[in-house]
Formats: structure tokens, C-alpha cells, sequence
């Protein structure tokens, strides 16, 4: 098997052409297992006191030479005398870096905004021919007979086994054979394809612990190696995840400032300095009045969503949102409705009826209306329809609610989210949220909206200590005001004096110049990876923009198979499969999500990696025109800029 040709952006997998020969009798773990202990020499030779953690560049617009490894033609020797002993990372590759891929083409770039001179791409489900709906279903039923039956027998006859799923020793079960069965029966056989172990940094590569199970997953057993694979299934988006910088020099000093403790949760006696400037970062960035801060991603929906909406209102969901809201929804003591996924049609027809009806039994109208929807769906990676659902509220009349825990950070040119991407004013949604640990590669969420709201939600919700009274507005009748008709227009960059004295950025980052080109990216990654799947005749969901890009797999017996295969290549390919229940049924499928700390040839890798092991499980089922391999790769800059 041979490697793809080399593209103009260096990649961290650059085969040494001498020795093409040896691909074929290296196994993947180790074909990539040395690549650490090559960086590490490598950067031992300029500056003796190098850790072993990968260097980090800060500017991604910067090429660095392939000097990083030297070919030793004794050590090349001795290999092909003695095919036992596995090559080195110094004799097949030239290590360039494993958090971040250098490319300075500006042609891999694109900016992410809606073109309003096309259509909204609506939410299409694109479906396979009938023998795969058939297999599918035919794999799930044999899947419930033969392990019912298992079930059945066993707790006749290996009662020692099943302990957990039978009364023992006056102790009820946890649960019932029939809710734990996907979890038994389902999930536990593919373990090693959902919590794969990983260290360090999960960036453009990802260093993951090997391990084998003897039992079917039953039990995990490591061998003590580490396989350095490529990693396309992490969330971080604009690549700030890394361990090396003057952001990640910023977190270091601030606990060696602050403690764990007070950097996680605001003071009892009020609030945090560091917390109250982080506030005032968020809401400059979003372009509202105030903002708040919770450690959380999760608590904020659950925990916030109570104090909008009570007794004698009602919220309006979407039927794919996270559970977090759920949660919060069913905590807020409102009434509930359900609305067909991003279907504005629904929604409208929806919002007619409960305004006409009113509350049950009384037919009062009702005290608020909230609908709550997501920037960017997490599993479907659509877009929710902001232009029409705001002309809907100007209508209805309602309070809109926007869960940006995907898409700020990875949306619009300036990266401010789904209002940044349709040129929607902010103050024309009433409660933006969103999460840290994302796109930011942070942890905790955010509230953001007016100040009244703000103040509101600091006495009334769960997560967030009460306030002193000098903090809270003098008018709180309403937990949620209508904005203003008149916006203004969204300001620019946040001036380098609403940062702490103590933080020092680098020149790239305070001018903003690193957050654009890895804004612009990402948004090349996104669109270069749907379309070129699109092209390879794969059935893909979710906007082109999307920095989440589901490709469709159907059967369950395929999700094990396709992540081992991809995991097994010469080059490792860490994915992420998901299926029943948080899918229907029949449709399994790997969620792919690129960052811009890709470049355009580990997009490359990803393509024909797909292609190759797609095309052995019959997964082709798209109709779009397809094309070549060679030729996607080829017409990536035209791939990208077609969506």
C-alpha cells in the first residue's frame, strides 16, 4: 500500500521515499508508536532542555522547514537486514508537528457566512437504497432474539452472571434486563470503539494508550504502548486545545494567581475579578449588554432554563435538542411542545395553535412563550434557520433561546455564532448560551443577553450564588426583555485593556491575525470534508459549513468494523461512531469533525481512507455525481467553495 502524494501544506505523515517498501510489513501500531520519541529528538538537537510534549507553534500561517528528522542510513540498514524489528519514526517520516499542521496556502481558506443569494439549505434526509434499511433491521432483530435468549438461559442456569440483573441478597436490581439490553448487548461489544484512552493533547494528533480486551470488552487490558494516530473526531474546533502557548501560559499563571478553587466558581463574598472580566469579554464579543458565567456547559441549560419560564408559560422545543435542555425544560414547571426538527413550517403552525388556545383548561393566554432551539445540532450538524425563525418572533412574538455550544467559536467570519453567520443583530435574540469547551478548548458556559435578564438569572438560578443588592437591576418584573428594534452594529475586537494586567499575548493573537486565519480554516476543513464525501458517493447530514459532519453507516455490525478499520490503517485514523439510542434505528452513523489544526493533505488522508473502507462495506449510497478519489483531492479549493 503506498502513502497519497504529497500536497502543498507539510504534513506530520510524510513517507521517506527509500523506504515505500517497508509499509507493508509494519503493523499500525508500530508504523506510528515512535513518532513521539522522534519529536522529542528532534527538538533535543536545538535546545537540550526540550520536554517531551510536542512543540507548539503560535501562528498557523507559518511554515517550518522539514529538518525536524534526520535519516540515519545505518539505522535504514540494519532495518532491511532485520524485518523483525520495527522502523523508527526517523526512517519513515519527517515530523513536522502533532498539535497543529502549518499551512500557508491561502487558497485552503474560505470565510464562513451565509450567501443570501442562495437558498437555505434545509435539513434533507437522503435515503439508501431498500436491502440496506432491510440488513439494518434484520441486524437488530437477530440482535434482540439471540440476546434475549442469552438473558432467558442465563439467569437460569450462569445465575452468578447475572446478579446485577436479579434480585440478590434482599438488594433490588439496579435496573431491568429490558433497560439495560443496548448498553449489554449493544454497546459493550464495540467499547473499545467509544472510550478509547487517550494522553496528551487532542489535537491534529491524538496519542492513544493500546489496550486489548480477552472478554468482549468486558474488561480493558493495556499493553503499555501508545499509538500516535490522526485525529478527526474531537471538538476542538479552532485547535486552542493545545499545550503549548501564551493561552495556555495565561491558564498556568491564573491558578498559580488564584488557586483551582477560585478559578472554577465566583467568591462567596460576590464575585470573582477574574469572572466579572470574563463577563465583560463575553458580552463585548457577542455585541449584548451583560453576560454570566457558569462552570458548566451542561448546568447552564439545566440549571438556567428554570428562571426563565414557570407556572402559566410555555416552551417550545425542538425535538432534537440536547438533553441538558431537556432537563431544564422539565425543571421549569412549563408547559411543553415539540416542534419537527428545524422545520419552520411546524414551528409556525405550532405557535398558531397554543396562541389560539391558549393554556389548558383555563384558555388564558399564556404568561410567556419561550422557544428554545440550537445554533448548530451536535448530532445531525444542521443549522437552525435563524433568518426565518426571527422573522417568526418580529410575528408571534415570542423570547427565542440559542444553545451556541457548537457553534460559536467554529461559525461566522469573527467566529461569534450562528447571529455572526447570518448577519443577525444579537440583540434581536433574547438569550444567547453557550459553552467553553468547544471551540475555546475550555471548560464551563455562558448566559448572555440584556442586563435586566442577567440580573434576573443571577437571583433566580440554581448555579449561581445570590448577589448583593447593589448588583441587582431595581426593575426585575420580567425575567426577559424584549430588545430594542433598532441594533447597533456589532463592535469590533475587544481592546487589549479589558484583559488582566498579567496576560501576555503573543503578537498574532492580540491583533487578532491567528484567530482569523484559524477561523478561516476551519471553514475550509468543513466544507472540503462534506463535499468531498458528498463527491465520493457517501450519504452525508448536516450543513456544509458544520464543523460536525455525520456520515451515514446504517447498520450496527458496520460501526465496529469501520472505526477498527480506520484505526488499523498505515496511518491510524481516530473516529467516532454513534448509534441507538441516540440515533433511530437505522441510523448508525461516525461522526467526523475537522479542526483547523488540519491541513489540507490530513483532509486528503481522511478522504481516501473513507473511500477505500467505505467502499468495502458497501457504503456508497449517495446520489450525488461522483467523482474520482485523485480528482477530489485534486479540485479541493473549487470542492470548498461550490457549498
Amino acid at each position: 500500500m503506498t502513502l497519497n502524494p504529497p500536497s502543498p501544506s507539510p504534513s506530520i505523515f510524510k513517507e521517506k521515499e527509500s523506504l515505500s517498501q517497508l509499509l507493508s510489513i509494519t503493523t499500525a501500531v508500530s508504523y506510528l508508536s515512535a513518532i513521539q520519541r522522534a519529536e522529542f529528538r528532534a527538538r533535543t538537537r536545538d535546545n537540550p532542555h526540550a520536554s517531551p510534549t510536542p512543540a507548539l507553534s503560535l501562528s498557523s500561517s507559518i511554515t517550518i522547514s522539514s529538518e525536524d528528522t534526520v535519516l540515519n542510513e545505518d539505522d535504514e540498514n540494519n532495518y532491511l537486514t532485520n524485518p523483525h524489528t520495527p522502523p523508527t519514526s526517523e526512517q519513515v517520516f519527517t515530523t513536522l508537528h502533532a498539535e497543529f499542521g502549518h499551512c500557508a496556502n491561502e487558497a485552503y481558506r474560505c470565510v464562513s457566512k451565509h450567501d443570501y443569494t442562495k437558498p437555505f439549505q434545509e435539513h434533507t434526509i437522503e435515503e439508501p437504497p431498500y436491502y440496506i434499511h432491510l440488513a439494518t433491521y434484520i441486524s437488530f432483530l437477530i440482535l434482540h432474539m439471540l440476546g434475549h435468549l442469552r438473558d432467558f438461559f442465563g439467569k437460569r442456569f450462569i445465575k452468578s452472571h447475572f446478579t446485577h440483573l436479579m434480585p440478590h441478597n434482599g438488594y433490588a436490581p439496579l435496573n431491568s434486563d429490558f433497560d439495560s439490553f443496548f448498553p449489554r448487548r449493544l454497546k459493550r461489544r464495540m467499547d473499545d470503539c467509544y472510550g478509547q484512552p487517550i494522553t496528551g493533547v487532542p489535537g491534529r494528533t491524538v496519542l492513544i494508550l493500546d489496550r486489548y480486551s480477552p472478554d468482549y470488552n468486558h474488561t480493558q487490558i493495556y499493553t503499555g504502548g501508545k499509538t500516535r494516530a490522526l485525529n478527526i473526531s474531537s471538538y476542538n474546533y479552532l485547535a486552542f486545545s493545545q499545550g503549548r502557548g501564551s493561552w495556555a501560559d495565561a491558564v498556568v499563571e491564573s491558578i498559580r494567581r488564584y488557586g483551582v478553587s477560585s478559578c472554577g466558581t465566583r467568591l462567596e463574598s460576590g464575585s470573582n475579578d477574574l469572572h466579572v472580566s470574563a463577563e465583560a469579554l463575553i458580552a463585548h464579543f457577542l455585541g449584548t449588554e451583560d453576560a454570566l458565567v457558569c462552570s458548566m456547559g451542561f448546568a447552564t441549560n439545566s440549571t438556567f432554563i428554570p428562571g426563565l419560564a414557570g407556572k402559566g408559560s410555555l416552551i417550545i422545543s425542538d425535538e432534537l435538542n440536547h438533553t441538558s435542555m431537556r432537563v431544564g425544560i422539565r425543571q421549569s414547571g412549563a408547559e411543553i411542545r415539540i416542534f419537527k426538527h428545524n422545520d419552520m413550517s411546524s414551528l409556525e403552525s405550532l405557535l398558531r395553535e397554543v396562541i389560539s388556545q391558549g393554556q389548558p383548561k383555563t384558555h388564558r393566554a399564556w404568561k410567556k412563550i419561550l422557544v428554545i432551539v440550537e445554533g448548530l445540532y451536535s448530532m445531525e450538524g444542521t443549522l437552525v434557520n435563524l433568518p426565518r425563525i426571527v422573522e417568526l418572533k418580529q410575528k408571534y412574538k415570542f423570547y427565542l433561546y440559542i444553545d451556541e455550544a457548537h457553534s460559536i467559536g467554529s461559525l461566522g467570519s469573527r467566529g461569534r455564532g450562528v447571529t455572526d453567520y447570518f448577519n443577525v443583530p444579537p440583540d434581536s435574540i433574547d438569550v444567547l448560551m453557550g459553552t467553553f469547551s468547544k471551540g475555546f478548548g475550555a471548560a464551563g458556559g455562558y448566559i448572555a443577553g440584556s442586563k435586566p435578564l442577567i440580573d434576573a438569572l443571577r437571583l433566580r438560578s440554581h448555579s449561581v450564588p445570590q448577589p448583593t443588592k447593589s448588583t441587582l437591576s431595581p426593575s426585575l418584573d420580567s425575567s426577559i426583555i424584549v430588545p430594542n428594534e433598532s441594533a447597533e452594529e456589532l463592535s469590533g475586537m475587544a481592546p487589549a485593556s479589558m484583559l488582566p494586567t498579567w496576560i501576555n499575548l503573543c503578537p498574532s493573537l492580540a491583533d487578532g491575525s491567528e484567530a482569523r486565519v484559524r477561523m478561516r480554516r476551519l471553514a475550509f476543513n468543513c466544507r472540503y470534508l462534506h463535499a468531498g464525501l458528498k463527491k465520493l458517493g457517501f450519504i452525508v447530514y448536516g450543513h456544509a459549513s458544520s464543523p460536525i459532519v455525520p456520515l451515514l453507516i446504517f447498520n450496527p455490525g458496520k460501526l465496529p468494523v469501520f472505526v477498527r478499520m480506520m484505526r488499523a490503517r498505515p496511518i491510524p485514523i481516530v473516529v467516532v461512531v454513534v448509534t441507538y439510542p441516540a440515533t433511530s434505528f437505522e441510523t448508525g452513523r461516525v461522526r467526523l469533525c475537522p479542526s483547523a489544526s488540519h491541513t489540507k493533505e490530513d483532509i486528503d488522508i481522511v478522504l481516501r481512507a473513507c473511500d477505500e473502507v467505505g467502499g468495502i462495506l458497501d457504503m456508497k449510497h449517495g446520489s450525488c455525481e461522483r467523482w474520482g478519489i485523485d480528482e477530489v483531492c485534486e479540485r479541493a479549493v473549487e470542492l470548498a467553495h461550490s457549498v
